[in-house]
């Protein structure tokens, strides 16, 4: 075998290891800027996340300490604490689940092929769902459904979606 040859195939086999690893190691969740209020009500949420969500298994995530937890691969995100969304207002309409004012941008209602991101916008501290498009159509519903009660136990309502509120 050629030096050349055998460089390259030294390169090929760090790379496969490094994307195998990264393949089946914890799911990163983003740690929100947050106030002492609103970091003390996310760690009350995330203790009461639920072992499952949408059928999938919690699965481990990292940093141990994030305000959120992981589901499944690909994996369903929830994280605590977050900004809110892009296009958000006051004056948009939300999907009403268990009493809980769920905010989806308008792109992704009609492409099932999108991600989905799903915001608790009118909360304090915010809730986001990420649900992986494979995971569509189900998950979103029936993680906004079980995370509903949640949201109304650990987060305050300050501003509430437009009169467009749907069920």
């Amino acid at each position: 075998m050629t030096r050349r040859r055998g460089t390259a195939l030294a390169a090929g086999c760090i790379a496969l290891m490094l994307t195998t690893a990264a393949c089946g190691g914890p799911v990163e969740i983003d740690v929100p800027e947050m106030d002492e209020a609103d970091a003390a009500a996310c760690a009350a949420f995330t203790d009461d996340l639920p072992d499952t969500l949408a059928e999938q298994e919690r699965v481990e995530s990292e940093p141990e300490d994030a305000p959120g937890a992981a589901y499944g691969d690909p994996a369903i995100v929830v994280t605590c604490g977050v900004p809110a969304p892009d296009g958000f207002s006051t004056a948009e309409a939300c999907e009403l689940v268990n009493d809980v004012g769920w905010y989806i941008p308008d792109e992704q209602y009609g492409d099932e092929e999108l991600d989905l991101t799903i915001t608790a916008a009118g909360y304090r501290p915010r809730v986001e769902i990420q649900v992986p498009a494979e995971l569509r159509p189900n998950a979103g519903p029936a993680a906004m459904a079980k995370l509903a009660p949640l949201v109304a136990e650990h987060s305050e309502l300050v501003e509430p979606c437009g009169d467009g509120l749907s069920s």
